[in-house]
């Protein structure tokens, strides 16, 4: 299954492709030429096929954890200052996709889309420290029955020219769910609460929807215990 984003790129990638395949066929003379256009045309197709894919992933809805929005690295997990939302320390846990990841972004949890702003702005590389604040970015926030609000941010790298978000303000949404996607070479930062329990590690791969981010920790549980 392919993503919906992607759907008018794989036509005219398919239709480009058909005609190199056969004007090379008639018009060019050479064996080798041929065949290494052809074979070309189809790799880029492949490529772009891969790229768009939206494998089919449903979440189980656990208001205790955080999943993965999407697919990739872990490249930060840091106690930082956000300042666009909250005006509070945050713990930031970022994951970097390459363009060989699935770019469908996924909400991390259910709840209602308490704020959702789109930023013009630069492209650096996505891994770059600055690229949070700087780069092309939308940042969404869901209020949620047991985190409160969480945020997460999509964030634009140095070949990602369009960031696709679907939240709207006072929308009630469901964890798993598509929630945009980012095209090619991307990265997503989930700024969570400090007392929520951060269960990857760093350099870990994680999948969208799948693997588990955080999870919550009861106040009184953890007071009873100490």
């Amino acid at each position: 299954m392919f993503h919906r984003e992607g759907q008018t790129i794989i036509l005219i990638t398919f239709f480009l492709v058909v005609a190199t395949v056969l004007l090379s066929e008639f018009y060019v003379l050479n064996d080798w030429v041929r065949w290494g256009l052809q074979l070309a045309a189809i790799v880029v197709l492949v490529l772009i096929l891969q790229f768009f894919r939206n494998p089919k992933r449903g979440a189980n809805n656990l208001f205790d954890e955080i999943l993965a929005p999407v697919d990739g690295k872990v490249v930060v997990i840091e106690e930082v200052m956000e300042t666009e939302y909250f005006n509070e320390k945050r713990m930031q846990v970022s994951i970097f996709m390459s363009p060989l990841n699935v770019h469908v972004t996924r909400y991390p949890i259910s709840g209602t889309i308490k704020y959702s702003k789109y930023h013009p702005g630069k492209y650096l590389v996505a891994w770059h420290p600055k690229s949070s604040t700087d780069n092309e970015r939308t940042t969404v926030v869901i209020n949620t029955p047991k985190f409160g609000e969480i945020l997460y941010r999509q964030i634009a790298g140095a070949l990602a020219r369009r960031i696709v978000n679907y939240a709207e303000e006072g929308e009630s949404v469901h964890q798993g769910e598509d929630a945009g996607f980012i095209k090619f070479g991307s990265r997503v930062d989930l700024l969570l609460p400090l007392d929520c329990g951060i269960v990857v590690q760093l350099n870990q791969k994680v999948i969208g929807a799948k693997t588990c981010i955080a999870t919550f920790v009861d106040k009184n549980e953890k007071g009873d215990l100490t």
